[in-house]
């Protein structure tokens, strides 16, 4: 079973709290190549949300290539990693640090202090995935 909790009152859209929150299970190894991600219906159920919520959820995952169907036979955590050219990872990460540093210096925060929080986080990442295995 995920461990997962949206809410309704955060302003994001619960589809992509769902993605962003399977995103950050895989990419600290609880959820690992080949698991099998519940069912659709069975998902919106215990999250009481829409069907349709999870249903965008996996197919921005699967855009991403970090999922897969078998039809017939459930969603899966794919083996391939992301289908974009490294151009394209740098683009896209690209945006999200310039989201990043602008938040930061708004709230106060030199490149030093924002490059230790990186690093802080990236270690706490590395701790959830070695205690995962």
């Amino acid at each position: 079973m995920l461990h997962i909790n949206l809410s309704q009152s955060d302003g994001v859209p619960l589809y992509l709290q769902l993605e962003r929150q399977i995103k950050h299970l895989i990419a600290t190894g609880r959820l690992t190549t080949e698991d099998e991600l519940p069912p659709v219906r069975v998902l919106a159920q215990q999250l009481v949300v829409n069907p349709q919520t999870v249903v965008r959820a996996y197919r921005e995952l699967e855009m991403a290539g970090l999922i897969y169907k078998r039809r017939g036979a459930g969603t899966y955590v794919s083996a391939e990693g992301t289908p974009y050219t490294e151009a394209e990872c740098r683009r896209l990460l690209a945006e999200r640090a310039n989201s990043l540093l602008v938040e930061a210096r708004n709230l106060g925060f030199d490149l030093e202090k924002t490059l230790a929080l990186v690093r802080e986080c990236s270690i706490e990442l590395d701790r959830q995935k070695e205690g995962s295995e």
